[in-house]
This record gives structure tokens, sequence and C-alpha cells, in this order.
């Protein structure tokens, strides 16, 4: 039955003729010839709303061809509508191949599908068009003179009706490409934009707060560890005479000579191996008898006696032969010595005085002359020897003897207790959108602020411009050189992006988002009326020529020496650029403006690496290859300097806050400072294994990345609390990688979404990678 109406209808509809059937119920029989703005807006079936007589003319001549289309499908008749006398030649064109113009879009080129302005769409709502062509005549709406009927029947015939969506910029109906329905698809399924984005990636966690065993300190190994000793050297012993070899070099020979020997002794048993030492105590014990059950023994506080060493063979009362004194050593005596005993009575001693009784009492081997006697017996002080022994002893085991306390440190204690990565998120984890374009290694990058947009340069001599959220190069800047830096305006009212090539430094407008603040920015920089005397600066201002400015070029800053980057300060009125060059001149300051440009300084102190603004305060950091000097600009004075302990400071970065400042060196360490600590480093962070190239903090989150030419970026926790009295916390939580090293070059620069917890990498595989 539906296929019957469907076909008695379309015949009914052909039998009609195009323009019977509306004819028959909106209009009266009238000439097709002259039609008012009331018969014209039945084309939208809407009201009329008033035109001026300036119009009705140009629409009455236009009548006749819009009256012989009435019953037209919706496609020819928006074809006629956009193809007035006076309209562009791409909108004839479009309208000679009897195709939509807006089917498909070129990034690159510029939108005329907006034709109202930045106004909203319902503004046009109760009117019959739907915005205005560059002679200022309406461009109607599409005629909308099929009902549910027709609308059924092309849903059936139609297998693509499915995929059909309306543009409300132009009214027009859409086919939606594959690409496009599997978007839509993921999209309300609530997966990720990206195909081959995984959620389900397990996570692996870079850094454990498991206790792991690792030195304490990182104090270097000490000198004897690699210099031979000289016991080591008697070993191996003089080259023999005559050999022919540097001073520095010993022969081959000779050192073959003195391990066959060595090798041989071994064999022979006369060097025995090292073998364990007996741990039994080589001092005779005099209380190893005694009961750790005493009284004593239970004591909390009870120290033991001391041990005395065993006597030997000099303190014998017969000792060897080498151990008594010749008669040259032996000087008068007035007092004899016991062995053992001390001092004694006199004795009848050599009369002879030389070196012993001449030597100072410290300087002397032993404090007593060894004698020889035949008999234990014939000792003077044998009489008393039971009785000083018993005294003795009596006087260690009684003696009042104070106890020292040790520091018992427990070396789990001296670990860190870091948190687990899983506490401290959000971090990126993964990766999840590759922007590419560039054909050669992308250099720098930098996000608007909004977070919308993205620009990189590359040193295949182009700027372009991306969309954040799907990867798309919205437009492409040629600018002719290899482009060192990059940097958005930070002032969310103005639309400006700063590109530092070779000795020039370019304004430019990308015209991406807001319109107004598009011409705002063009406004901005129009308004500036050049002095009568131009001043002499450093830098010439040079207004961009019309074919420049199509291209988005606004302004040029001309230096003369090659620029290596350029920073804006917070307010986006100032900005800083570092050149290549030896003096006083290597950092500049431009002011937009008044355009204005100024040397701050008179001397150099060093080749200039980096520079940044304080974020909160009026000082300029200015990094150079050994250390970062924290300059006041209001006062013009050196605040403070501090010394990273670094070979060759590569990248710099300031907190939001302004208190701390992270540091990236070519000998692959991270330095940490507190300003309001010291001058030295707080920490030094050795997780990369190759020279850093780019630190970067995020804005809103306790997070710090950095990019090495190992081709990986380390995610860090940095915390930074009110209290004064804490130290910051800093924890390694994930390491990203995605990059392909080219030329042994991996990341190049980083940069934080300013709202997201994302980070943005560019690498020298020529392409951009996101992670979240």
């Amino acid at each position: 039955m539906v296929g019957a109406r469907s076909t008695g209808a379309r015949a009914r509809r052909r039998e009609l003729g195009p323009g019977s059937g509306l004819r028959s119920r909106n209009q009266s029989p009238r000439s097709d010839s002259g039609l008012s703005d009331s018969e014209e807006s039945v084309f939208s079936g809407l009201e009329d709303s008033g035109s001026d007589s300036s119009e009705d003319s140009t629409e009455g001549q236009d009548g006749a061809s819009r009256g012989e289309g009435h019953g037209r499908t919706e496609k020819t008749a928006g074809q006629q509508a956009v193809s007035t006398p006076s309209s562009p030649p791409r909108t004839e064109a479009a309208g000679a191949q009897g195709e939509d113009e807006y089917a498909e879009d070129s990034s690159d080129e510029e939108d005329v599908r907006n034709t109202v302005g930045n106004v909203p769409l319902q503004w046009y709502d109760d009117f019959p068009h739907v915005g205005y062509d560059l002679d200022g005549r309406r461009i109607y709406k599409p005629v909308r003179t099929r009902d549910e009927l027709d609308q059924f029947l092309d849903k059936m015939d139609d297998p693509d009706y499915w995929r059909t969506v309306q543009d409300r910029m132009t009214g027009h109906d859409v086919r939606l490409t594959d690409e496009q329905v599997a978007l839509v698809r993921r999209l309300q399924r609530g997966q990720f934009g990206d195909a081959s984005f995984d959620p389900y990636e397990p996570a692996v966690d870079f850094f454990s707060g498991d206790l792991m065993i690792h030195p304490v300190t990182n104090r270097p190994a000490d000198k004897r560890s690699f210099i031979p000793s000289l016991v080591e050297k008697e070993k191996v012993g003089a080259p023999p005479p005559g050999a022919a070899t540097p001073p520095s070099l010993p022969c081959p020979d000779h050192i073959c000579l003195q391990v066959s020997r060595m090798v041989h002794a071994i064999k022979m048993g006369w060097i025995q191996p090292r073998r364990p030492r007996d741990p039994t105590p080589s001092f005779y014990d005099l209380w190893a008898q005694e009961d750790p059950n005493a009284v004593l023994g239970r004591h909390k506080m009870h120290v033991p006696a001391p041990k005395l060493a065993l006597p030997g063979h000099a303190e014998s009362y017969n000792p060897p032969p080498e151990y008594l004194p010749s008669e040259e050593e032996v000087g008068l005596a007035q007092v004899g010595f016991v062995p053992g005993l001390g001092p004694s009575s006199p004795a009848p001693l050599c009369p002879q005085s030389l070196a012993w009784e001449q030597q100072e009492p410290s300087e002397r081997k032993l404090n007593f002359l060894p004698r020889k006697f035949p008999s234990l017996r014939a000792v003077p002080a044998y009489s008393r020897f039971i009785h000083e022994r018993f005294e003795r002893c009596l006087d260690l085991y009684l003696c009042p003897r104070q106890r020292k306390m040790r520091v018992n440190v427990d070396p789990e204690d001296l670990i860190p207790k870091l948190p687990r990565p899983r506490d401290l998120q959000p971090f990126p984890t993964c990766q999840a959108l590759v922007y590419r374009g560039h054909s050669d290694l992308v250099r720098c990058l930098s996000v608007s602020p909004g977070g919308q947009w993205l620009v990189s340069g590359s040193d295949d001599g182009s700027v372009r411009l991306w969309e954040v959220a799907t990867a798309r190069c919205m437009r492409t800047v040629p600018v002719g050189g290899v482009v060192k830096s990059v940097s958005w305006n930070p002032n969310p009212a103005i639309c400006l992006v700063a590109v530092a090539v070779e000795d020039a430094v370019l304004l430019l407008n990308p015209a991406l988002g807001d319109r107004l603040v598009v011409g705002n920015t063009d406004q901005l920089l129009g308004t500036f009326t050049p002095p009568e005397e131009p001043a002499l600066q450093p830098a010439r201002w040079l207004e961009a020529s019309e074919e420049e400015r199509q291209g988005g070029l606004r302004l040029r800053i001309c230096h003369g020496k090659p620029v290596t980057q350029v920073t804006w300060h917070g307010r986006g009125d100032y900005m800083a650029v570092v050149l290549a060059t030896q003096g006083h001149t290597q950092v500049l300051i431009h002011q937009l403006s008044r355009r204005r440009s100024q040397s701050p300084f008179r001397r150099s102190h060093g080749q200039v690496q980096r520079v940044a603004f304080h974020p909160v305060r009026p000082f300029l950091l200015v990094a150079s290859q050994r250390s970062v000097r924290l300059y006041h600009l209001l006062r013009q004075e050196l605040t403070k300097k501090l010394m990273p302990n670094c070979k060759w400071v590569s990248s710099m970065a300031v907190h939001p806050a302004g208190d701390n400042l992270i540091c990236g060196s070519y000998d692959s360490k991270l330095v940490w400072f507190d300003l309001d600590l010291s001058t030295k480093p707080y920490r030094v962070l050795r997780h990369h294994k190759k020279a850093l190239r780019a630190v970067a903090f995020h804005p809103r989150y306790p997070l710090f990345a950095s990019g090495s030419d190992d081709g990986s970026v380390i995610v860090c926790h940095g915390m930074v609390y009110n209290d004064l009295l804490q130290n910051p916390l800093l924890v390694p939580v994930k390491v990203l990688r995605g990059h392909t090293l080219t030329r042994d070059l991996g990341v190049l620069d980083v940069a934080f979404h300013p709202t997201q917890p994302w980070v943005f990498s560019s690498g020298a595989d020529g392409t951009v990678r996101l992670f979240s």
C-alpha cells in the first residue's frame, strides 16, 4: 500500500507541474514576472518581515527566476538563491557544477559559509533570508515546499538518508562520511575520539613507594679506590734496567715476569691466600668467666671493664736478644723499669748516657727499657706483684665509668617515605593524539590561553596551527626559514603569536576562535601612531604588506642577529627575545603597544641561554651556561644569583606561584631551586639518560615535565605548600614514550595544557604528540 500510494502521489505532482501545487494553496493567481516580498516569503513558509525600497527593485528583477523554481528540490533552490549576478566567482562555479559548495572544506581556505556574522542564528528564524552577499543583497533560505509525505518518500528511496544532517548555517543537507559516522558513534558510546586509544591499557607505575636498596649518600668514590697503593706498586716492582718503555706505561714483558713469579710463589706455598680473620679476641680477657645472670650483668647501666692487651716479648723478664737495647740506646737511668709492673727500685744500669734518655717521652717507642733477668723471682718487684695486680683489678672493677649513648639509626628511617603514584592523580599516562604534517624536526610549540589551539614551528620553514581536540591542521603559514621559537600571547583578549625566524620576530594573527577577538587584535595593532621623531632603537618595527597580511602576518621586528628565543610577559604587552651574539645586547625587551625596544643590560655575564618573566613580581630571570641571575626591573639591580652546578643550562621554567624554579641541563640533570631558601639547588634529579631539552610547569596542577634526547617525557608531581616550614614534595610519577630518535635527537620541547592535565611534546621525528 505504501508503494502504490507513493507512486500515485508522485504522478499527481508531475501533472500539476513545479509551481502549481504551491500556488493553489498559498498564492492568488498573479503574474510570475513581479513578486513582492510577501510572495517571496512563501519560499520559506514565513510572513513578510518588511524590506527597504532599494531591495524591492532588485528582488523584482529576480522574481521571475525565483518563481520558475518554486517546486524544485531543496538543492536546486539553494543554488539559485546563492547565484546572484554580483555573487563571487566561487559561488557561481559552485552553482554551475550543480553541487553543494560546502560539501568539501579545506582548513587552509577562508570560511565563507557563515554569512550571518558573529551573531546568534536565532535572530534569522523569522526572516526569509540567511545572510547577505558582497553587494548587500539577501541570500534566501532554501525552498521548503516539502511536506511530511515527500520527506517519507525520500527517506524510503534514499539509502543514505540516515546519514544526512542539515547545516544550520546554510540550511542545506550534508551527507556524513564513514569516518564521521564512526566518530559520532564512538562519542555516543562515551568512548575517546581516537580509534587507536585503549582505555584498558594496564598502568605501569614508573616510581613505586616500596622499599628499595640504594645508597643513602651520593658521596663520590674514595681516591684510594682507583689509585694503586704502595703495596701494589711493590708487588709489580720497577721495570728491569734498559727496558725501553714510556714513563706512564709499564713494560708488558716485565708484567708477565712478575705475574709468573707470583704464580710460582702461590704454588710453592710462599704466598697464602686471604683467609677470614679469626673473630676470637687477641687480648687477655680478665672477665671472661663473668656470669651474665649476675647482679651486675643484669644491671641496665652495667659497663664491662676495659680489656688489657696481652704482653709482648719486650715486656718479658727474659726477652729475646733482638728486643734488648744496645749499649748506645741505653742512657743514664735514675730509675729502672720492671717488666709489666712499671717503675721499680733503683737498679744499677749502664753508665752510658745516649739516645733513649735524651729523647722526649712522647717520641720514645717504648716507655721502658727491656731488661733480662735469670728468673721471675729475680725481678725486684716480684714481692709486691700479687698485691699490686689485685689493687689494679679492683680499681678497674669498681671505678665509676661514664656510659656513652650511641645514636642508633635505622637505615630504613633514612629512606624518604614517598606516596604511591596512583594517589597523586591526575597526571598524563598515555598517548592520545599525534599531530602529523611537518616534514622536518619540530623545535618548538605553544598552546593558546584557552587550550583550543596549538602552534608548532619546524625546520621545514613553516608554522602550523592545530586544533587540539581533533589533531586537525587549521592553517599553515610558510615563514621561509628555520623556526627557533614560538610563543602564544597569554592575554585571552588578544589572538597573536610571536615566531622567531632567523634574525626577526614575526607577529601573526592566526584568525582562529572568536572573530571578535580576532578583530580586536587587528584594531589594537592599527591604533598605533608613529612619533614625528623616531628614537634610536636596537630593533626595527616594520609593517606587513598586503600580501603578507593575507597570510596572517601583521608586524615584523628585525634585529640584525639570529633570534633563539621569544617569550611573553604574563599581561601580554611585553616580550623578551634572546639573540645569538656577544655583548650586552643578547637580551632585548619589546613593548607591543608603543612599539619600543630596549636593551636592559650594559654588560654581559656569559652566553645567555634562556630568559623568563616572573609570573607575579617585576623580575626577569636570565639563564647563562653556568648560572641563573634574577634581576629587579624597577630597581634595575641584580637581586639573586643561582648556581645550578651544571655544565650547560639548556632550559628553564618558573613555578606559577613564583617561589620555585627548575632548570634542565645538557648533562642530564634537572635542578629544583627554592628561591626563598638558598641560591644552591634544593634537589637534583637524574632520571634521564641523555641531555634535557625542555622543562615546563603546569599552570594549575602540581605537575612539571622534562623532555630529553632519550625520546622520553618524564612527568613529576611537584607539590609546593603554603607552609614555609614544609619542603616541596617531588615524586616522579610517569615516563611517557612515543617519539622516535632522529639524528640522535628525541624530544625538543614540552608544554602543558592550560586547564587539563595534558602535556604536549614535539620531537625530532617531525610529530607533535598529546599525552592525556
